[in-house]
């Protein structure tokens, strides 16, 4: 963290991310860094980047996924140095192509009594 230019998260949120990006990881990266955070919400402390970067202890950030959806921390959204999405990333013709395809298979698979092939949960057949 001390030497990227980006940190960008890609885990999923269980007890051990939650608020995994928090002051002191902030405080530890470059003042010229950047936090991307496309995974979950609340793996990042929002108050503590608010502070981040009011205080200019990183550069900026980039979310699409935040802590208390739909609702942002206090002053999150008028920072200058953020860049704010809603979590579109798959919003495009092909992964929603895919998308309904795997569900197609799963619906067949349920119909025809059998596990489905990409089973929301994996424990279902267990």
């Amino acid at each position: 963290m001390e030497r990227s230019d980006f940190l960008s998260l890609h885990v999923p949120l269980n007890d051990q991310t939650r608020h995994l990006v928090d002051a002191g990881v902030l405080e530890r990266m470059k003042p010229g860094a950047i936090l991307i955070n496309t995974a979950r919400g609340p793996i990042v402390d929002e108050a503590a980047l608010v502070y981040a970067l009011r205080n200019r202890v990183i550069a900026g950030a980039g979310l699409d996924v935040f802590e208390d959806e739909p609702t942002l921390a206090p002053g999150l959204a008028q920072l200058p140095n953020t860049v704010l999405l809603p979590h579109v990333g798959s919003a495009t013709v092909p992964v929603r192509s895919e998308m309904a395809r795997l569900s197609a298979l799963n619906a067949v698979a349920i119909a025809e009594g059998r596990i489905p092939p990409h089973p929301v949960n994996h424990l279902a057949g267990a």
